[in-house]
């Protein structure tokens, strides 16, 4: 695994772009769903992501996935990558602060790893992991607070949706090492967000008759921002990223998405978030870099 000395500047570069581009899809979703329903945001998301990503894979001349069992795992993969986390993660929105969601969306990181814990012999939880996990655990209870237990609210609800959706990304980062070997990332992932559009067109013509157009020149810009740059441009940079910067970087990424998350929110939604969500984001924070362990490590031969 890459250490963090072996970065170069282009990958930190990419890195810093790829969380400012994560970072502001919660301000961009919170803006369509003023216009679109729910499963119509998401359905613009994955629809256009996959035109996006499928012109750019003819235009590299990369190779089609073949096979009903590479579409069958492509299928589950755009279930829980796509499908499952972005309609939660919107539905989320809905009732909490952008912010607030993003802060919840950092518990990604710890639920892979005890996801990876639970089914990979290799990726046990040694004593710093754990530790972190639980850091992670102590975030999201501080963050979420003791309105959770005390009765289930839309703004209860909506957090624990957000908290669903980073558990479906675990499953699907599981899902895509045990099943998705040697395809292209660029065509795996014009195949899920392609399943996942597959799935859920049809879907929200079965539930509300139609999939919302945006009435304004904003809502159709935050769309055109969900869909082509925080998803298919995202999923193309990231893979470049991990390939420059190795996985455990990548980690890195998630502690600058919420602090930018949350900027943007302030600034142009007029957001404000109770002080419990900044230290439960300090907890998280905390958790990651302590699964991660570089920071550890150095701090240990500083000491010796």
């Amino acid at each position: 695994m890459k250490q963090a000395t072996d970065i170069s500047s282009r990958a930190w570069a990419e890195m810093l772009l790829l969380g400012l581009i994560w970072g502001g899809s919660f301000l961009t979703t919170a803006v369509a769903l003023r216009e679109v329903s729910v499963l119509s945001v998401v359905c613009h998301r994955v629809g256009w992501a996959a035109v996006a990503l499928w012109l750019v894979v003819w235009l590299r001349g990369e190779a089609i996935p073949r096979g009903w069992g590479l579409w069958a795992t492509l299928a589950i993969m755009g279930l829980l990558n796509n499908v499952l986390p972005f309609t939660l993660l919107a539905w989320g929105q809905l009732s909490i602060e952008s912010g607030l969601a993003s802060i919840l969306n950092a518990f990604t990181a710890v639920a892979g790893v005890i996801v990876a814990a639970l089914v990979f012999a290799d990726e046990r939880l040694s004593t710093r992991r754990l530790a972190g996990v639980l850091l992670g655990f102590a975030g999201v209870a501080v963050t979420v607070g003791p309105a959770v237990l005390q009765g289930l609210s839309l703004r209860s609800l909506a957090q624990i949706a957000v908290i669903g959706a980073t558990l479906s990304y675990a499953f699907a980062g599981a899902w895509a090492r045990a099943r998705l070997k040697g395809l292209s990332p660029l065509a795996a992932s014009a195949g899920m967000v392609s399943c996942a559009a597959a799935m859920l067109i049809p879907l929200t013509l079965a539930l509300e008759g139609n999939i919302d157009l945006p009435a304004t020149p904003e809502g159709t810009v935050a769309l055109a921002y969900i869909a082509l740059i925080a998803t298919a441009g995202a999923y193309m940079l990231y893979y470049r990223v991990l390939a420059m910067a190795g996985s455990g970087n990548l980690m890195l990424v998630t502690l600058l998405v919420a602090p930018v998350a949350i900027l943007l929110g302030a600034l142009l939604l007029n957001e404000t978030l109770a002080p419990r969500a900044y230290a439960g984001f300090a907890l998280l924070a905390a958790g990651l870099i302590v699964l991660d362990g570089r920071l550890l490590r150095r701090i240990t031969r500083a000491t010796a």
